[in-house]
């Protein structure tokens, strides 16, 4: 299997075990929204999921190759700052799209803000958890290379 491939299939295998899950519970607990509505929004959120995890993966590679964070609380912002800035405004769409209310957006759009904040590093490391589990060393692919 090609580089490319396994970085796809890694990037996309994290993303969807760890936001289904984070985003499962900011649905129901914080934005008060149905079951049936939750099952339309991660449904939604799967697909966009597939689409958008191996895009992210190289923002967050790209933030860390500009920023090079040297120490603990360096990664930690990247990190936060790469989720929350990549994320949050697809995560507003899938809720919107799923059924929330106006308020319902602002309130699952506030949690799901400060949840990137707080998960922004435990999702990095786990990130490179799952890539080594591929094989895949460091932040996996360079950015934007164009080779397998």
């Amino acid at each position: 299997m090609s580089p490319r491939m396994l970085n796809f299939i890694a990037d996309t295998t994290a993303l969807v075990i760890f936001f289904t899950i984070v985003s499962g519970f900011n649905e129901r607990l914080i934005a008060g929204m149905a079951w049936s509505e939750l099952l339309v929004s991660r449904s939604i959120g799967a697909v966009l999921m597939v689409l958008t995890a191996r895009p992210y993966g190289l923002w967050r590679d790209f933030l860390f190759g500009k920023v090079e964070p040297k120490t603990r609380t360096g990664e930690f912002a990247t990190d936060c700052f790469s989720l929350l800035a990549f994320q949050v405004p697809i995560y507003i769409a899938i809720i919107a799209v799923g059924g929330a209310s106006g308020m319902g957006i602002l309130k699952g759009a506030a949690g799901f803000a400060v949840l990137m904040l707080v998960l922004g590093r435990p999702y990095g490391m786990f990130l490179e958890f799952v890539r080594s589990r591929f094989g895949l060393a460091g932040k996996g692919q360079k950015p934007m290379s164009l080779g397998g």
